[in-house]
């Protein structure tokens, strides 16, 4: 019996390393916007059969990470300024709330792990690095909404994410950026202070701000 499950076994895992890494790249800004993927070109970079590649091009355009045309073309995300504006509230909405649930919880091991990943994020602004700068900046928001303990709510926000990822890494890298967000210091002061309000403000100015870069 475990020697029939093998083949279909070694498949789940190809398909799920494939979707996982792809779907990482995505997210940091790896990939151009409108970047065309093909399930062959896929298969080869990750040296697995068409099958997983398929699956996996299939489950990211599931959640929005990839666009599937009619005729077949698979592309990363190319967005419209209304779609970002879109986007841009979903992450108001949903991350301010996440933080909110996040502060009764946010103990002072938490607050020393964000600002050791505001230092990175720091380091990556000034290597004009737009990947580490977005992958840490992400690692940042996620850090702290894990404490809400909202895994629904957290997954929504990924996905966000997930669509806004290469169209992030194109503004971005044009951007003179050489420090932080500000308002990642005004999120570590109301942690600090225990200040509900004044989180929830700082979480939503650090959204809409970096996102008004993305409108062009």
């Amino acid at each position: 019996m475990l020697m029939q499950n093998r083949p279909l076994d070694a498949g789940i895992a190809a398909h799920d390393r494939v979707y996982r890494t792809l779907r990482q790249q995505i997210m940091h800004g790896e990939l151009a916007p409108a970047q065309s993927l093909t399930v062959r070109g896929l298969a080869k970079t990750f040296g697995v059969s068409m099958t997983p590649a398929r699956e996996a091009l299939r489950r990211l355009a599931a959640e929005g990470a990839l666009t599937l045309s009619s005729s077949g073309r698979v592309t990363t995300p190319d967005l419209s300024n209304e779609r970002i504006e879109e986007l841009a509230t979903l992450r108001a909405l949903i991350e301010t709330e996440l933080a909110s649930r996040a502060l009764p919880r946010a103990h002072l091991a938490l607050i020393e792990r964000l600002q050791v990943i505001n230092m990175a994020n720091a380091e990556a602004a000034v290597k004009r690095d737009a990947v580490g700068y977005i992958r840490t900046n992400l690692d940042f928001h996620r850090t702290l909404y894990l404490r809400a303990q909202a895994p629904a709510m957290l997954a929504i926000a990924e996905t966000v994410w997930l669509q806004l990822g290469p169209t992030m890494r194109a503004v971005y890298s044009r951007l003179k950026r050489s420090d932080p967000p500000q308002t990642h210091r005004m999120i570590l002061a109301a942690l600090k202070a225990g200040d509900e309000p004044a989180l929830r403000l700082a979480v939503r100015t650090d959204v809409t701000q970096g996102l008004r870069h993305l409108l062009t």
